[in-house]
């Protein structure tokens, strides 16, 4: 279930949720691993821009988004946490941002789509 902490600028989603804002085109997903992590696995249809490059590719997240929600996804959770910090920090702050709990590695036990 969706948590807020206000002291977050971005909202925790599980997988599920995830998954299902994407089926509802609702939303895009931004991988923020490292490149030799992504080509391992990564969900379906996202984007990879490694965490410590996020501050500076805001508009390209930006475009990627096109007004969609921006759902940051890591191996576990924690990178992209940051991601959607450094991204607030950057000045993406007009667009709902969350990160998906549990990361790729949910993804995958989820049993979800994986690769391009």
């Amino acid at each position: 279930m969706a948590t807020k902490d206000p002291r977050e600028p971005f909202t925790r989603i599980s997988v599920q949720e995830a998954k299902e804002k994407l089926d509802r085109g609702e939303a895009v997903m931004i991988d923020v691993r490292e490149p030799h992590e992504y080509v391992e696995v990564h969900a379906k249809g996202v984007r990879l821009i490694p965490v410590n490059t996020v501050i500076n590719e805001v508009q390209q997240i930006r475009e990627f988004a096109n007004g969609k929600e921006v759902l940051f996804i890591c191996r576990s959770g924690q990178r992209s946490a940051l991601a959607a910090e450094f991204a607030t920090a950057a000045g993406l702050d007009d667009l709902p941002l969350y990160n998906v709990e549990g990361g790729t590695i949910a993804w995958v036990e989820a049993g979800y789509p994986t690769g391009d």
